[in-house]
Protein backbone atom coordinates (compact mmCIF):
# COMPACT_ATOMS: atom_id res chain seq x y z
CA UNK A 1 0.00 0.00 0.00
CA UNK A 2 1.39 3.42 -0.79
CA UNK A 3 2.74 6.03 1.67
CA UNK A 4 -0.05 8.58 2.52
CA UNK A 5 2.46 10.93 0.84
CA UNK A 6 2.84 9.21 -2.46
CA UNK A 7 -0.89 8.59 -2.54
CA UNK A 8 -1.00 12.68 -2.12
CA UNK A 9 1.53 13.21 -4.61
CA UNK A 10 -0.36 10.87 -7.29
CA UNK A 11 -3.77 12.27 -6.80
CA UNK A 12 -2.19 15.96 -7.42
CA UNK A 13 -0.62 14.67 -10.68
CA UNK A 14 -4.26 13.13 -11.62
CA UNK A 15 -6.07 16.55 -10.30
CA UNK A 16 -3.85 18.61 -12.73
CA UNK A 17 -4.71 17.11 -15.56
CA UNK A 18 -1.00 17.40 -17.05
CA UNK A 19 0.27 20.87 -15.82
CA UNK A 20 2.73 21.14 -13.57
CA UNK A 21 2.88 21.04 -9.76
CA UNK A 22 5.08 21.87 -7.36
CA UNK A 23 7.06 19.12 -5.49
CA UNK A 24 8.42 22.22 -3.41
CA UNK A 25 4.93 23.47 -2.33
CA UNK A 26 4.57 19.10 -1.75
CA UNK A 27 7.63 18.96 0.42
CA UNK A 28 6.68 21.90 2.46
CA UNK A 29 3.21 20.89 3.32
CA UNK A 30 4.86 17.28 4.61
CA UNK A 31 7.80 19.11 6.12
CA UNK A 32 9.85 16.86 3.68
CA UNK A 33 13.01 17.45 1.53
CA UNK A 34 12.74 18.40 -2.58
CA UNK A 35 14.90 14.75 -2.25
CA UNK A 36 12.19 13.04 -0.93
CA UNK A 37 9.63 13.93 -2.99
CA UNK A 38 11.89 12.76 -6.02
CA UNK A 39 12.41 9.61 -4.24
CA UNK A 40 8.60 9.28 -4.15
CA UNK A 41 8.17 10.45 -8.32
CA UNK A 42 10.84 7.81 -8.87
CA UNK A 43 8.79 5.05 -7.32
CA UNK A 44 5.92 5.66 -9.04
CA UNK A 45 7.60 5.71 -12.50
CA UNK A 46 9.02 2.42 -11.61
CA UNK A 47 5.13 1.67 -10.90
CA UNK A 48 4.26 2.28 -15.07
CA UNK A 49 3.65 6.12 -14.17
CA UNK A 50 5.13 8.17 -16.80
CA UNK A 51 5.91 11.54 -15.55
CA UNK A 52 7.39 14.34 -16.77
CA UNK A 53 9.33 17.35 -14.85
CA UNK A 54 9.51 21.02 -16.22
CA UNK A 55 12.21 23.63 -14.72
CA UNK A 56 10.94 25.79 -11.92
CA UNK A 57 7.78 24.65 -11.85
CA UNK A 58 7.27 20.95 -11.28
CA UNK A 59 6.02 17.52 -11.95
CA UNK A 60 3.75 16.93 -14.45
CA UNK A 61 1.45 13.41 -15.25
CA UNK A 62 1.80 11.66 -18.82
CA UNK A 63 0.55 8.52 -18.90
CA UNK A 64 -0.61 6.20 -16.23
CA UNK A 65 -0.90 2.01 -16.01
CA UNK A 66 -3.59 -0.08 -15.51
CA UNK A 67 -4.20 0.13 -12.10
CA UNK A 68 -6.67 -0.17 -9.56
CA UNK A 69 -4.69 2.16 -7.24
CA UNK A 70 -6.05 4.97 -5.08
CA UNK A 71 -4.79 7.70 -7.73
CA UNK A 72 -6.86 6.47 -10.81
CA UNK A 73 -9.61 5.55 -9.27
CA UNK A 74 -9.91 9.15 -7.54
CA UNK A 75 -9.17 10.49 -10.91
CA UNK A 76 -13.40 9.07 -12.00
CA UNK A 77 -14.62 9.13 -8.36
CA UNK A 78 -17.42 11.06 -7.38
CA UNK A 79 -19.20 9.08 -4.42
CA UNK A 80 -19.18 11.55 -0.85
CA UNK A 81 -18.05 8.32 1.40
CA UNK A 82 -17.91 4.96 -1.14
CA UNK A 83 -13.85 4.68 -1.90
CA UNK A 84 -12.65 7.98 0.05
CA UNK A 85 -10.52 5.61 1.71
CA UNK A 86 -8.76 3.15 -0.36
CA UNK A 87 -6.40 0.00 0.99
CA UNK A 88 -4.66 -1.37 -2.07
CA UNK A 89 -2.50 -4.11 -2.52
CA UNK A 90 -0.71 -6.05 -5.73
CA UNK A 91 -1.39 -9.56 -4.01
CA UNK A 92 -3.21 -10.31 -0.74
CA UNK A 93 -4.89 -13.97 -0.52
CA UNK A 94 -8.16 -12.33 -0.24
CA UNK A 95 -9.52 -8.77 -0.06
CA UNK A 96 -12.25 -9.76 1.99
CA UNK A 97 -10.51 -11.38 4.74
CA UNK A 98 -8.37 -8.10 5.25
CA UNK A 99 -11.94 -5.42 5.08
CA UNK A 100 -13.22 -8.26 7.78
CA UNK A 101 -10.56 -6.80 10.11
CA UNK A 102 -10.43 -3.62 8.82
CA UNK A 103 -14.11 -3.15 10.00
CA UNK A 104 -13.35 -4.96 13.31
CA UNK A 105 -10.91 -2.42 13.83
CA UNK A 106 -13.13 0.55 13.35
CA UNK A 107 -12.69 1.21 9.65
CA UNK A 108 -15.20 4.04 8.09
CA UNK A 109 -18.26 3.40 6.10
CA UNK A 110 -17.40 3.31 2.22
CA UNK A 111 -13.53 1.95 2.96
CA UNK A 112 -12.48 -0.26 0.17
CA UNK A 113 -10.01 -2.77 0.11
CA UNK A 114 -9.02 -3.41 -3.50
CA UNK A 115 -5.95 -5.37 -5.04
CA UNK A 116 -4.45 -6.58 -8.15
CA UNK A 117 -4.49 -9.92 -7.97
CA UNK A 118 -6.36 -12.57 -4.73
CA UNK A 119 -4.20 -16.00 -4.41
CA UNK A 120 -7.20 -17.44 -2.13
CA UNK A 121 -10.57 -15.54 -3.20
CA UNK A 122 -13.75 -17.01 -2.27
CA UNK A 123 -17.48 -16.79 -3.57
CA UNK A 124 -20.21 -18.25 -2.58
CA UNK A 125 -20.13 -20.66 -0.09
CA UNK A 126 -16.26 -20.66 -0.31
CA UNK A 127 -16.08 -21.80 -3.59
CA UNK A 128 -12.96 -20.87 -5.03
CA UNK A 129 -12.71 -17.26 -7.24
CA UNK A 130 -10.11 -17.20 -9.99
CA UNK A 131 -8.50 -13.65 -9.47
CA UNK A 132 -5.30 -13.27 -12.22
CA UNK A 133 -3.25 -10.40 -11.90
CA UNK A 134 -4.46 -7.21 -13.29
CA UNK A 135 -6.72 -8.67 -15.53
CA UNK A 136 -9.80 -8.17 -13.05
CA UNK A 137 -11.42 -5.98 -10.70
CA UNK A 138 -11.31 -7.86 -6.99
CA UNK A 139 -12.04 -5.68 -4.14
CA UNK A 140 -14.04 -6.00 -0.85
CA UNK A 141 -16.03 -2.54 0.20
CA UNK A 142 -16.77 -2.04 4.38
CA UNK A 143 -20.55 -0.20 4.74
CA UNK A 144 -22.04 0.31 7.72
CA UNK A 145 -25.39 1.22 6.90
CA UNK A 146 -28.45 2.05 9.43
CA UNK A 147 -30.48 -1.46 9.38
CA UNK A 148 -31.38 -4.01 11.58
CA UNK A 149 -29.34 -7.38 10.55
CA UNK A 150 -32.25 -9.32 8.81
CA UNK A 151 -32.37 -6.55 6.06
CA UNK A 152 -28.86 -7.02 5.26
CA UNK A 153 -29.56 -9.92 2.51
CA UNK A 154 -31.18 -7.33 0.74
CA UNK A 155 -27.59 -5.62 -0.02
CA UNK A 156 -26.75 -8.51 -2.43
CA UNK A 157 -29.41 -7.53 -4.57
CA UNK A 158 -28.31 -3.76 -4.14
CA UNK A 159 -24.84 -4.29 -5.35
CA UNK A 160 -25.93 -6.26 -8.13
CA UNK A 161 -27.72 -3.29 -9.70
CA UNK A 162 -25.15 -0.97 -8.77
CA UNK A 163 -22.99 -3.31 -10.80
CA UNK A 164 -24.75 -3.87 -13.88
CA UNK A 165 -26.01 -0.07 -14.13
CA UNK A 166 -21.92 0.50 -13.70
CA UNK A 167 -20.90 -1.97 -16.40
CA UNK A 168 -24.06 -0.35 -18.86
CA UNK A 169 -22.24 3.70 -18.42
CA UNK A 170 -18.64 2.18 -18.76
CA UNK A 171 -19.15 -0.77 -20.85
CA UNK A 172 -21.76 0.06 -22.90
CA UNK A 173 -22.67 -4.06 -22.44
CA UNK A 174 -26.55 -4.67 -20.90
CA UNK A 175 -25.45 -7.35 -18.64
CA UNK A 176 -28.32 -9.71 -16.73
CA UNK A 177 -28.70 -10.66 -12.67
CA UNK A 178 -28.99 -14.70 -12.12
CA UNK A 179 -30.65 -14.54 -8.61
CA UNK A 180 -29.05 -14.22 -5.65
CA UNK A 181 -25.61 -12.67 -6.47
CA UNK A 182 -24.21 -13.90 -10.13
CA UNK A 183 -23.86 -11.09 -12.72
CA UNK A 184 -24.11 -12.74 -16.76
CA UNK A 185 -23.69 -11.51 -20.46
CA UNK A 186 -24.84 -14.07 -23.41
CA UNK A 187 -25.11 -17.15 -20.45
CA UNK A 188 -21.54 -16.34 -19.00
CA UNK A 189 -20.65 -15.36 -15.60
CA UNK A 190 -18.68 -12.06 -15.58
CA UNK A 191 -19.60 -11.05 -11.77
CA UNK A 192 -19.81 -12.60 -8.06
CA UNK A 193 -21.15 -10.99 -5.65
CA UNK A 194 -20.39 -12.20 -1.32
CA UNK A 195 -22.23 -10.47 1.61
CA UNK A 196 -21.02 -10.90 4.94
CA UNK A 197 -22.17 -9.45 7.79
CA UNK A 198 -21.11 -8.03 11.45
CA UNK A 199 -23.72 -7.78 14.18
CA UNK A 200 -25.22 -6.94 17.28
CA UNK A 201 -28.48 -8.60 17.85
CA UNK A 202 -30.52 -5.88 16.98
CA UNK A 203 -27.91 -3.52 14.70
CA UNK A 204 -25.71 -4.03 11.63
CA UNK A 205 -21.96 -3.11 12.83
CA UNK A 206 -20.64 -3.95 9.02
CA UNK A 207 -21.45 -5.18 5.93
CA UNK A 208 -18.83 -6.77 3.90
CA UNK A 209 -19.47 -6.94 0.52
CA UNK A 210 -16.79 -8.83 -1.74
CA UNK A 211 -17.27 -8.47 -5.38
CA UNK A 212 -15.40 -10.10 -8.04
CA UNK A 213 -15.72 -8.50 -12.00
CA UNK A 214 -13.98 -10.28 -14.72
CA UNK A 215 -12.97 -6.84 -16.67
CA UNK A 216 -10.24 -7.83 -19.04
CA UNK A 217 -9.48 -11.33 -18.94
CA UNK A 218 -8.96 -13.11 -22.29
CA UNK A 219 -10.58 -16.65 -22.93
CA UNK A 220 -7.00 -18.66 -22.07
CA UNK A 221 -6.90 -16.72 -19.00
CA UNK A 222 -9.63 -18.97 -17.44
CA UNK A 223 -8.63 -22.61 -16.63
CA UNK A 224 -10.17 -25.13 -18.80
CA UNK A 225 -12.94 -26.27 -16.61
CA UNK A 226 -14.51 -22.64 -16.64
CA UNK A 227 -13.86 -21.14 -20.00
CA UNK A 228 -17.53 -22.63 -21.19
CA UNK A 229 -19.05 -20.98 -18.33
CA UNK A 230 -17.23 -17.76 -17.73
CA UNK A 231 -16.48 -14.28 -19.77
CA UNK A 232 -15.11 -11.27 -19.24
CA UNK A 233 -16.21 -7.36 -20.51
CA UNK A 234 -13.05 -7.15 -22.50
CA UNK A 235 -14.70 -10.63 -24.42
CA UNK A 236 -17.83 -9.29 -25.05
CA UNK A 237 -16.94 -5.49 -25.82
CA UNK A 238 -13.87 -6.86 -28.02
CA UNK A 239 -11.76 -3.54 -26.02
CA UNK A 240 -9.72 -3.10 -23.25
CA UNK A 241 -11.94 -1.90 -20.58
CA UNK A 242 -10.69 0.76 -17.91
CA UNK A 243 -10.80 -0.83 -14.86
CA UNK A 244 -10.10 2.46 -12.68
CA UNK A 245 -13.06 3.95 -14.28
CA UNK A 246 -15.29 0.83 -13.71
CA UNK A 247 -14.48 0.69 -10.31
CA UNK A 248 -15.45 4.11 -9.33
CA UNK A 249 -18.53 3.94 -11.41
CA UNK A 250 -19.63 0.79 -9.22
CA UNK A 251 -18.57 2.89 -5.74
CA UNK A 252 -21.11 5.72 -7.16
CA UNK A 253 -24.33 3.47 -8.08
CA UNK A 254 -23.57 1.07 -4.85
CA UNK A 255 -23.37 4.53 -2.59
CA UNK A 256 -26.80 6.38 -4.43
CA UNK A 257 -28.79 3.00 -4.06
CA UNK A 258 -27.21 1.64 -0.77
CA UNK A 259 -28.48 4.72 0.56
CA UNK A 260 -31.97 4.87 -1.41
CA UNK A 261 -32.49 1.50 0.23
CA UNK A 262 -31.80 2.97 3.88
CA UNK A 263 -34.44 5.67 3.32
CA UNK A 264 -37.42 4.18 1.12
CA UNK A 265 -37.11 0.22 1.44
CA UNK A 266 -36.26 -2.09 -0.76
CA UNK A 267 -39.50 -1.41 -3.40
CA UNK A 268 -37.52 0.63 -5.40
CA UNK A 269 -34.39 -1.32 -5.44
CA UNK A 270 -36.67 -4.22 -6.49
CA UNK A 271 -38.07 -2.78 -9.66
CA UNK A 272 -34.90 -2.14 -10.64
CA UNK A 273 -33.64 -4.94 -9.80
CA UNK A 274 -36.51 -6.97 -11.64
CA UNK A 275 -35.93 -5.03 -14.79
CA UNK A 276 -32.23 -7.05 -14.93
CA UNK A 277 -32.81 -10.26 -14.03
CA UNK A 278 -32.37 -13.28 -15.96
CA UNK A 279 -34.77 -15.75 -14.63
CA UNK A 280 -38.75 -14.17 -14.41
CA UNK A 281 -40.60 -16.57 -16.57
CA UNK A 282 -37.95 -19.39 -16.69
CA UNK A 283 -38.30 -22.70 -15.51
CA UNK A 284 -35.53 -22.92 -12.58
CA UNK A 285 -34.38 -25.82 -10.46
CA UNK A 286 -33.45 -24.62 -7.12
CA UNK A 287 -31.27 -26.74 -4.96
CA UNK A 288 -31.17 -26.08 -1.65
CA UNK A 289 -29.12 -27.88 1.68
CA UNK A 290 -31.78 -30.80 1.93
CA UNK A 291 -33.91 -30.22 -0.71
CA UNK A 292 -34.73 -29.30 -4.67
CA UNK A 293 -37.44 -27.95 -6.29
CA UNK A 294 -38.50 -26.81 -9.72
CA UNK A 295 -41.12 -23.97 -10.87
CA UNK A 296 -41.46 -21.02 -12.96
CA UNK A 297 -39.90 -18.22 -11.45
CA UNK A 298 -42.13 -15.57 -10.48
CA UNK A 299 -39.24 -12.88 -9.76
CA UNK A 300 -38.20 -11.87 -5.92
CA UNK A 301 -40.42 -10.61 -2.78
CA UNK A 302 -40.51 -7.55 -0.98
CA UNK A 303 -37.46 -8.74 1.03
CA UNK A 304 -35.44 -10.28 -1.89
CA UNK A 305 -36.70 -13.80 -1.87
CA UNK A 306 -36.74 -15.91 -5.24
CA UNK A 307 -40.68 -16.79 -5.83
CA UNK A 308 -41.08 -20.25 -7.71
CA UNK A 309 -44.28 -21.17 -8.84
CA UNK A 310 -44.30 -24.98 -8.39
CA UNK A 311 -46.26 -27.57 -10.63
CA UNK A 312 -49.24 -27.20 -8.18
CA UNK A 313 -49.53 -23.56 -8.53
CA UNK A 314 -48.26 -23.24 -4.86
CA UNK A 315 -45.42 -19.64 -4.61
CA UNK A 316 -42.75 -20.64 -2.70
CA UNK A 317 -40.40 -18.20 -1.29
CA UNK A 318 -36.30 -19.55 -1.46
CA UNK A 319 -34.18 -17.83 0.87
CA UNK A 320 -31.15 -19.55 -0.51
CA UNK A 321 -30.32 -21.83 -3.00
CA UNK A 322 -27.89 -22.67 -6.30
CA UNK A 323 -29.91 -22.09 -9.19
CA UNK A 324 -30.22 -23.58 -12.63
CA UNK A 325 -32.27 -22.17 -15.34
CA UNK A 326 -33.64 -25.05 -17.43
CA UNK A 327 -35.15 -22.68 -20.21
Amino acid sequence: MKSPVKSELLKRLFAAQGEPISGQDIADEFGLSRTAIWKYIKELEEEGYEIGSQRKKGYYLIDAPDLVNQGNITEYLTTERYGRIIKYFTTVPTTQTIAHEDAQNGAQDGTLVIAEEQTAGKGRLARPWTSKANRGIWMSLIIRPDLAPQYAPQLTLVAAVAIVRAIEEVADIQPVIKWPNDILINGKKVTGILTELQSDPDRVKAIILGMGINANQQQSDFPEELQMIATSLRIEKGEMIDRAQLVAAILKYLEQYTDLYVEKGFAPIKILWESYAAITGKNIKASMVHETVEGIALGISHDGMLELQLADGTVRGIYSADIEIKN
